[in-house]
């Protein structure tokens, strides 16, 4: 069981996606790079299908949101390589109206329940999907509770003064 380098991993993508993949990191020794919606399956499915690579676990599907960046919502895929041992982040930012990106349900089975977590969460519509719907929250929830459109608190709550804990 071989283990390949970052690097190396690096220099494969790179070499069959050219500039298409961008801000490669290495946060605690992960590889991290984003792309594009318009590119994330052909990556994904190249990672998965490559004979040197064998990225055949998908690890998780995740999002993030940051509303002051001019593409707040991330859709984050971790990927191990098991053959290899070593794993890869991949980010890709959408917009904040409609966040739509192709589903990897098509190359992994377990995608079916990581993508609808994540559509219940942050309301990312992940196209091709079999059965995109709610899975954690009720069906008439009509936000999504993991994106910061919302304060934490009520600033109108009178319990949380000082004057209450004498101070």
């Amino acid at each position: 069981m071989g283990k390949l380098s970052n690097q190396a991993v690096l220099h494969k993508i790179t070499n069959r996606f050219g500039e298409l993949i961008s801000v490669p990191t290495e946060p605690l020794g992960l590889l991290t790079f984003e792309t594009n919606k318009e590119v994330i399956s052909d990556l994904l499915a190249f990672l998965k299908s490559d004979p040197e690579l064998k990225f055949n676990y998908l690890t998780d599907i995740t999002a993030i949101h940051y509303p002051e960046q001019e593409l707040p919502i991330g859709v984050i895929y971790h990927l191990h390589s098991l053959v290899n041992n070593v794993r890869v982040r991949i980010k890709v930012f959408l917009e904040d109206a409609n966040p739509t990106i192709p589903s990897a349900t098509n190359l992994w089975e377990g995608a079916n329940w990581m993508e609808r977590e994540t559509y219940d969460y942050f309301g990312i519509n992940f196209e091709g999907h079999p059965n995109l719907k709610r899975i954690l929250n009720v069906d008439e929830m009509t936000v999504f509770p993991m994106r910061r459109e919302y304060p934490l608190e009520d600033p109108n709550r009178v319990d949380k003064k000082d004057y209450f804990f004498g101070r």
